[in-house]
């Protein structure tokens, strides 16, 4: 399995290094690996409710065959079936504006590209305030447990900021272990990924795999000519312009729904990546406009396709295959 990573992405003002989505792109027949629970009962001899013969598209989609997968949607889409199957693949870049973002329904437009503290924060706070209520606690043991025993646990919260400057993941993964906990979090993270998955399908790039579990939260996609343009670092606007899109859409959706956005980091590092591997190479203000554009388009398309978006939501929460997720959005109404 190939990730895409840069070891330098430079001072440009839409990078960042907290990882809560990632974005990869794998070459054609990788090391399959189990993205979903195969708890599917459809997976012997797929066909649509329609009476469309699904086994060439499944085969490829567990060959990781990002060829087969795109012959396979295309001649479905040609018999009648993947209708929603790239119908948007002509994207154009424009200037955008903020008030255009929130003129659609994005929530705090202004504040999308600023990391959100809530989880880290609320994680400090409640490993702060606990140990100090049991210390004061503690403290009225009697004899020298009183003094010892306070001193003790007090010493968590410092060992908590030790590890994380230590070892950011291990602090990292128990944040996210405690995120959790927020009413909205496994909404958020199901409405993030099927963003990603939906916008992708939209535009035309199959899709590998998937994951909601904590702490790997991330949609996949496979496209072999892609995957050595990124490499080469010869991706042209155009691509830049569907990838940037497809990066984008989690964030879309989380700003088109709550007023603050709590996955955007690892979505705006991956379009750092992109926007660092392709050529010709823009600026800074280029750079922005590029932000705003792709989340103002993914969102149209959320908005177009609410329902479907819906559908794929409740879909992803139950593990369902990749295909599966493929005849959610195709049947959704």
């Amino acid at each position: 399995m190939i990730a895409l990573t840069v070891s330098s992405l430079g001072n440009t003002p839409i990078a960042s290094l907290n990882r809560r989505f990632r974005f990869r792109l794998h070459p054609r027949n990788p090391p399959i690996q189990a993205a979903v629970s195969p708890s599917s009962s459809s997976s012997s001899s797929p066909t649509a409710s329609s009476g469309f013969d699904l086994s060439s598209l499944e085969s490829a989609i567990n060959k990781k065959d990002s060829n087969g997968v795109k012959e396979a949607l295309d001649k479905l889409s040609e018999e009648g079936w993947a209708k929603k199957w790239s119908s948007q693949p002509y994207l154009s870049r424009r200037t955008t504006s903020l008030r255009e973002l929130t003129t659609l329904g994005i929530k705090n437009a202004e504040t999308l590209a600023i990391p959100s503290v809530r989880n880290d924060a609320a994680f400090l706070f409640t490993v702060v305030g606990t140990t100090g209520f049991i210390a004061v606690l503690a403290g009225q043991l009697p004899g020298d447990w009183g003094f010892f025993v306070p001193y003790l646990v007090g010493s968590i919260s410092l060992v908590v900021l030790a590890v994380g400057s230590v070892s950011p993941g291990l602090l990292q993964a128990a944040i996210s272990g405690f995120s959790t906990f927020f009413p909205d979090y496994q909404e958020r993270i199901a409405a993030h990924e099927a963003a990603h998955f939906l916008v992708a399908y939209l535009i035309g790039l199959p899709i590998l795999g998937y994951s909601l579990d904590i702490g790997k939260e991330h949609v996949n996609l496979i496209d072999e000519r892609l995957a050595k343009l990124i490499y080469s670092g010869k991706l042209d606007s155009k691509e830049l312009d569907r990838l940037a899109a497809v990066a984008m859409a989690g964030l879309a959706a989380e700003g088109l729904k709550y007023d603050k956005v709590i996955g955007q980091s690892a979505d705006l590092f991956s379009l750092q990546r992109f926007i660092n591997r392709s050529q010709p190479k823009i600026s800074n203000e280029q750079q922005q406009n590029l932000t705003r554009w792709a989340v103002l388009y993914s969102a149209s398309l959320l908005k177009n396709n609410k329902t479907i978006h819906e559908a794929l939501m409740a879909a992803m929460s139950k593990n369902a295959t990749v295909l599966e997720c493929i005849q959610t959005i195709e049947t959704a109404s």
